[in-house]
């Protein structure tokens, strides 16, 4: 077999796990000649990073800050990431163009419908970033009622609202100045970066039976997880989404089905 080569782009990548996982999965696949490495890359050098890689590229993981930057260097790109304005995921097609996909979205609704998370829920989300705007899709598909985005920059929450528009929710603004007063949702969010939702610990009150879940896994817990369990929530980290989008990842970059087992037992070996 030829060799075919995947990737994980992003900045900071370097404690990511996702090589962890493919790598895992190749090897209870068979396929012998792949390979999984990290690429540290920020969003504006994705294009000409992209536009060097040789044939044997199979495809790319993308990791913030990249990932409305790969919607923008593909060739074409699925509905939900058309619809949501990022992608997570870059395929190389037979014919060496890129078709931009985002597994976050399917990934975030199997970890919040395995946390319990049904239809006419309420939703924080902290922080407007690409993630957010998987948040916003997979609460469309979740028949949640109402999302309150809560960020620092009011701009970016409007720069949300065609996402919203797009897949059919109802978007509110939140201030972050007023973040406590939002974290009482049946299902709360954090999509923003490591320390940023920490200062929210000592005034949040959560809703009794609520979920939350952070799409960080390093370091974790986050003081706000932490928070979350030692009031009785259900607790979906960034290494469920991590595992629930890599899957998803996989079958598409090989077209073999996802040895989902043998990945979720080396990312908790990995974790020890």
């Amino acid at each position: 077999m030829s060799l075919r080569r995947v990737a994980v782009l992003g900045k900071p990548v370097a404690h990511s796990l996702s090589p962890v996982l493919h790598t895992a999965g190749y090897a209870a696949a068979g396929l012998t000649g792949w390979s999984y490495t990290r690429i540290e890359c920020a969003a504006a050098e994705l294009p000409d990073l992209v536009a060097g890689l040789g044939p044997e590229w199979a495809g790319l993981s993308v990791t913030m800050p990249g990932k409305e930057a790969a919607l923008a260097v593909a060739d074409a790109a699925s509905p939900i990431a058309a619809a949501v304005g990022a992608a997570n995921t870059l395929v190389r097609r037979p014919d060496g163009s890129w078709c931009a996909d985002n597994t976050d979205v399917g990934g975030m609704v199997d970890v919040l419908t395995g946390a319990g998370v049904g239809p006419g829920a309420t939703m924080t989300v902290l922080g407007a970033g690409g993630t957010a705007r998987a948040a916003l899709a997979a609460a469309a598909r979740l028949a949640v009622v109402s999302v309150a985005v809560v960020a620092r920059r009011p701009a970016a929450v409007d720069e949300l609202r065609p996402v919203a528009d797009a897949v059919g929710v109802t978007l509110t603004a939140g201030a972050w100045a007023d973040a406590p007063e939002h974290l009482g949702a049946k299902v709360v969010v954090s999509t923003v970066p490591k320390g940023v939702a920490d200062p929210l610990t000592d005034a949040v009150a959560w809703s009794p039976g609520a979920v939350f879940f952070d799409a960080l896994y390093d370091p974790w817990p986050t003081p706000l997880a932490t928070s979350a369990l030692a009031a009785g929530l259900r607790v979906v980290s960034g290494l469920d989404l991590l595992l629930a989008q890599a899957v998803g990842q996989f079958e598409l970059f090989t077209g073999v089905a996802a040895p989902v087992d043998a990945m979720r037992q080396a990312l908790a070996a990995a974790r020890r």
